[in-house]
């Protein structure tokens, strides 16, 4: 299949092989959050992703210091603030809704395939975790597992480092084989329910004269060393594009979230928002493609802070457009690409 990537692993799996279910597993992942918008718990969480060696490749012996003296000492209250402006009473937007997209997804596999399929949700970093996930379905005897990343472009930082957690778990479990779904950045479902989801926003809101793709930024270093997410990013971009018919000159590219003072992918989200509006573009609409349910890096960074460097530069008209979340047309997109795994 020419829309996504699969890699299969196995390892021993210490089960009577009659008391197998046919089931196959379904480990649906993503990123992760803190479990509440305390500094407590924003440093607990910070300080595990952070100490990932795929998201900073610095060596542990230069990293460690900096993290636990300077960023763990700086960030985390900064960021609890930023938590706190989105947090709402069913707790972290992005648990929420992964969790809607979970029992959407269960669903939504009971009618395509039924009784074939039993999903459970983990996080990379907190909780639920990718081991407890596991874990939860090995008791179920299923047969395989298939484990989709909701990271719709591959990166190493993102999606090496979810396969390195389930390698990890594999080595102190036995498990079924797994079956990896690596990305999915140019599955025609996926951009047919991107297309939908701004079309759906026009037809309620009108359109801006631009519309800006923001998606998450890594550093160049990691992209010049082999990591395809930049160009991956471009491809959807493009498709998406295409499919709504966009001009060049009605749309652009952009990366958000960079963090530290190396370079990161370019342009960076909040300089081409205050470019756009000192060239006198009045109204912009920013999407991001690259986040399958929104979270602090859409609801607060793009949302609001990025609201306002665009209205301060002499913008008019901003607005955020949400993330596919669990609309019926992403949901049945995943359905596809578990059925086609």
């Amino acid at each position: 299949m020419n829309f996504m990537r699969l890699t299969l692993s196995s390892m021993p799996f210490e089960k009577n092989q009659n008391a197998i279910s046919p089931k196959i597993g379904v480990l649906l992942t993503n990123l992760g959050t803190p479990n509440s918008p305390s500094v407590k718990d924003v440093r607990a969480y910070l300080k595990e992703f952070l100490s990932d060696s795929r998201v900073v490749t610095m060596p542990k012996i230069l990293w460690w210091p900096v993290l636990n003296f300077i960023i763990l000492n700086t960030r985390p209250k900064h960021s609890a603030a930023a938590y706190a402006k989105v947090w709402t009473d069913e707790g972290s937007p992005l648990l929420t809704i992964s969790q809607q997209q979970a029992d959407a997804l269960q669903a939504a596999l009971e009618v395509h395939s039924p009784e074939k399929y039993t999903l459970e949700l983990a996080m990379r970093y907190g909780e639920p975790s990718i081991a407890h996930g596991l874990e939860k379905l090995k008791q179920q005897n299923v047969s395989r597992i298939i484990v989709l990343p909701l990271y719709p472009q591959f990166s190493h930082t993102t999606t090496s480092s979810t396969k390195d957690a389930l390698e990890q778990a594999y080595k102190k479990n036995a498990l079924p084989e797994y079956f990896f779904i690596e990305d999915y950045h140019a599955s025609p479902a996926y951009i047919e329910a991107l297309s939908s989801s701004v079309q759906d926003y026009w037809t309620e809101h009108g359109q801006a004269e631009k519309l800006l793709m923001s998606f998450h930024g890594i550093p160049q270093a990691y992209v010049d060393a082999g990591d395809p997410y930049a160009e991956q990013c471009q491809k959807t971009a493009d498709l998406l594009a295409k499919a709504l018919k966009l001009k060049d000159s009605q749309w652009q590219l952009s990366f958000q979230s960079r963090l530290g003072p190396k370079q990161w992918l370019q342009p960076y989200t909040d300089q081409a928002l205050k470019a756009l509006a000192g060239e006198g573009v009045k109204s912009v609409q920013v999407m991001c493609p690259g986040f399958s349910a929104d979270c602090l890096e859409t609801l607060e960074e793009i949302a609001i802070e990025n609201r306002d460097y665009f209205l301060e530069a002499g913008g008019e008209h901003y607005a955020y457009i949400p993330c596919l979340n669990d609309r019926a047309d992403h949901i049945q997109a995943l359905v596809g690409l578990i059925a086609a795994a």
